[in-house]
C-alpha cells in the first residue's frame, strides 16, 4: 500500500501543478513542490503528526501543514478541489505527457480545444501547433517523443512501487493459517526496472483461504478473476496482482516456473526434454511414467537439470545457462558486499536532511565509509558557493569516524557542461576526496557532441565517477544519444567509474549497458544519490540492476576496502 507520506507528496505536487496552470505565483508553486519532496522524503509517518509536528519538516509552513491535516482527516483538501474545478479534465490528462508543461497544455486546450493525448498526436501530425506562440517544429518533436515514452511505458510501474505493493500483499497472506511459504515471483523477482503485473505464489494445502483473502485485502480495489487455481485483483494504485497456490512439495517447481523469464524457461525445458524429463510449474517429471523427480526447491530442480542454482536476476537467457553448464556463473554483487555509498546529498543543496543526520543514518546501515557529494555551483538553482562547500568540508572532517568508526569522504557532484567542462578549476577540485560528474542540462546535443562531452569528462583527472550516465528518467525522459561504447572505453582507459544510480526512476546505467561496459573493462559505483534518509534504502534497486548486468564485487568500487578505493580515486594527473 502507498505510504501516507507518498499520498501527501502526490497531492502537494498536483497542487503545485494546478497553481502553475492557473497562472498562480511561481514562488508559491515552488513552495508546494519543495514541501512535497520534503514530506515524501520524511522518515516518519506524517499521518501521526499534528499541524505543529508537520511544521517541523523543512519547507512546511502553517498553510501547507493545515492542508495536510485536512487531507489526512477527510481525504480531500478544499483548496485543491477548487483548483481542480478550474482546470478541464483534458488539460490534466495532457500534463501527464513527460515533455509537455502545464502552461503549454492549457494553451493547447484553449487555442485548439485539444483535451486528450490522441487529439494532440493527431494535431501534431497535421502541423496545427506551429502557428501557436511558443510552439514550433522542435516543440512538436519533443511532445511526440513524450507521447511515445508514455505509451511505451504502458501499464508498467517502477520497480520500487511494485516491490512495496508486493511486500504488503506477501505480508498479508503470510499470516493466514496454513501458509507454509509466500513470495513474489515474475519480473519483480528478477528485479526488472519496470514491472507489469505482480505474481505472488503461496505454498499451502488449501488454496481457498488465500484466494478469498487476496480479494479482501485493504489494497484491493477490483477483483479481476477469482478461481481455485488463480485469483487476480487490481490494487487501488491500478496494479494487477496474480495469485497462485501450489502444494508445499511443489514450491521449487512453482517458483522456478513463475519467476521466468520466458526465454530462460524455454532453455530449461529444452534441457529437460533432452534428459527425458518434463518441466512444469509442479516440478520435474519423467516423460515415461510421469514420476516426479524434483520439485521441493529451486536448487533441487536446477541440480536435476545439471545446473547450479541461478540467481533470478540472471534468468534472461543472456548466457547464464551456458555459464552454469561450464561451472562459470559469476558470484554477483549483493547489498552485503557494499561498504559505502559514494553519491549522496544534504540540505546544503537539494537534499532534505542535514549532514549530521544523513551521516548517522548511513552509519546505522553498517557502512565503513560514506561520501557527501552536494551539487556544484553550475547547477544554479542550488546556489552553491566556494565558501559553503569549504565550510561543509570542515564539518565533514569533524564528523569523520565519530559514528561507529565510519570514515567520511568529502566530495561533490559536478555538472558536465556542453563541452565536457566542469564547475571548478583543477586546483579547487584537488581538495575533494572524490568527484562525481553528471549531465544535468543540454540533453539534445548531437551524438558526436554528446560523446565528446562525456569522454572529455572522463579524461578530467579529477572526475572519478560519471553519475547517472545516460540521464534517463524511466517513462519520462529518454537516454541521451551518445556512442556509449566509446564512453565505456574511455572510462576503462582513464580509470573513471560508471555509476549505477539506484534512484528507482533512473536505475542508470541499465542492465544491458552495464553488460556492454563490463565487456569494455569499466568499473562501477552502485550509489543511491540519496536526498533523504529513506532513500539510502534504494541501494537494493541499484544492486538488483548491477546483478542483472552480471557485476561481481570486484567490478564495484564501493565494495572495496577504503585503502583500495582511495588508490582508485587517485587518477593519474590529479596531483
Amino acid at each position: 500500500m502507498v505510504r501516507p507520506n507518498e499520498e501527501v507528496e502526490a497531492l502537494l505536487q498536483e497542487y503545485a501543478d494546478l497553481i502553475a496552470i492557473t497562472g498562480g505565483e511561481a514562488f508559491k508553486a515552488r513552495a508546494y513542490e519543495k514541501a512535497a519532496r520534503a514530506i515524501g522524503g520524511f522518515p516518519a509517518d506524517v499521518s501521526h503528526l499534528d499541524a505543529a509536528g508537520l511544521k517541523e519538516i523543512p519547507g512546511v509552513g502553517r498553510s501547507i501543514a493545515d492542508k495536510v491535516v485536512e487531507y489526512l482527516r477527510t481525504g480531500r483538501v478544499t483548496a485543491v478541489e477548487e483548483r481542480r474545478a478550474r482546470i478541464p479534465a483534458g488539460v490534466r490528462q495532457l500534463i501527464t505527457i513527460p515533455t509537455l508543461g502545464p502552461r503549454k497544455a492549457l494553451a493547447l486546450y484553449e487555442e485548439l480545444h485539444i483535451s486528450s493525448v490522441d487529439e494532440l498526436a493527431d494535431a501534431i501530425k497535421a502541423e496545427k501547433l506551429r502557428d501557436l506562440k511558443g510552439f514550433g517544429e522542435k516543440t512538436e518533436e519533443n511532445i511526440l517523443h513524450g507521447i511515445a515514452l508514455m505509451r511505451r511505458a504502458g501499464g508498467r510501474i517502477l520497480l520500487s512501487t511494485a516491490t512495496e505493493t508486493a511486500e504488503d500483499i506477501v505480508a498479508g497472506l503470510s499470516g493466514i493459517t496454513g501458509c507454509e511459504r509466500c513470495a513474489y515471483a515474475g519480473s519483480l523477482r528478477r528485479l526488472r526496472e519496470t514491472v507489469g503485473d505482480i505474481d505472488v505464489l503461496v505454498a499451502a494445502a488449501r488454496p481457498a483461504p488465500f484466494m478469498d483473502a487476496l480479494t479482501e485485502l485493504p489494497a484491493t480495489a477490483e477483483v479481476v478473476a477469482h478461481g481455485r487455481k488463480k485469483t487476480s485483483i487490481r490494487t487501488v494504485t491500478g496494479v494487477q496482482v496474480d495469485l497462485r497456490v501450489v502444494p508445499p512439495d511443489a514450491w521449487g517447481g512453482g517458483m522456478q516456473y513463475f519467476t521466468g523469464s520466458k526465454a530462460h524457461n524455454i532453455r530449461t525445458r529444452t534441457i529437460a526434454v533432452h534428459l527425458g524429463l518434463k518441466l512444469s510449474e509442479y516440478g520435474l517429471f519423467e516423460t515415461e511414467g510421469g514420476k516426479r523427480v524434483a520439485s521441493r526447491s529451486e536448487e533441487e530442480v536446477y541440480a536435476r537439470l545439471g545446473l547450479p542454482w541461478i540467481p533470478p536476476t540472471l534468468r534472461e537467457d543472456r548466457g547464464e545457462i551456458e555459464a552454469g553448464l561450464r561451472g562459470e556463473l559469476p558470484r554477483v554483487v549483493t547489498e552485503r558486499d557494499v561498504r559505502g555509498d559514494l553519491h549522496t546529498h544534504t540540505d546544503l543543496t537539494d537534499g532534505l536532511t542535514p549532514l549530521a543526520e544523513m551521516v548517522a543514518a548511513a552509519a546505522e546501515r553498517g557502512y565503513a565509509y560514506y561520501a557527501v557529494t552536494d551539487h556544484a555551483p553550475n547547477l544554479y538553482m542550488q546556489r552553491m558557493t566556494d565558501e559553503k562547500v569549504l565550510a561543509q568540508r570542515e564539518r565533514v572532517r569533524s564528523l569523520d569516524g565519530r559514528h561507529r568508526g565510519m570514515r567520511l569522504l568529502h566530495g561533490t557532484e559536478l555538472n558536465i557542461g556542453p563541452e565536457g567542462d566542469v564547475d571548478w578549476p583543477g586546483d579547487f577540485l584537488r581538495g575533494f576526496d572524490l568527484c562525481v560528474a553528471s549531465v544535468h542540462s543540454h540533453f539534445n546535443l548531437s551524438r558526436e557532441a554528446m560523446t565528446r562531452r562525456l569522454v572529455r569528462a572522463c579524461e578530467n583527472p579529477h572526475v572519478n565517477v560519471i553519475g547517472h550516465p545516460t540521464t534517463r528518467l524511466l517513462g519520462k525522459r529518454p537516454a541521451i544519444d551518445a556512442d556509449l561504447d566509446e564512453v565505456f572505453a574511455a572510462c576503462a582507459r582513464t580509470g573513471t567509474a560508471l555509476e549505477v544510480n539506484a534512484q528507482p526512476d533512473r536505475l542508470d546505467l541499465g542492465d544491458e549497458d552495464i553488460l556492454r561496459a563490463k565487456g569494455r573493462g569499466a568499473k562501477f559505483a552502485v550509489d543511491t544519490d540519496a536526498h533523504s534518509i529513506p532513500q539510502l534504502a534504494y541501494l537494493r534497486y541499484g544492486i538488483g540492476t548491477a546483478q542483472r548486468g552480471w557485476l561481481t564485487p570486484d567490478d564495484v568500487i564501493n565494495t572495496w576496502p577504503l585503502g583500495r578505493l582511495r588508490r582508485f580515486l587517485r587518477k593519474p594527473g590529479a596531483d
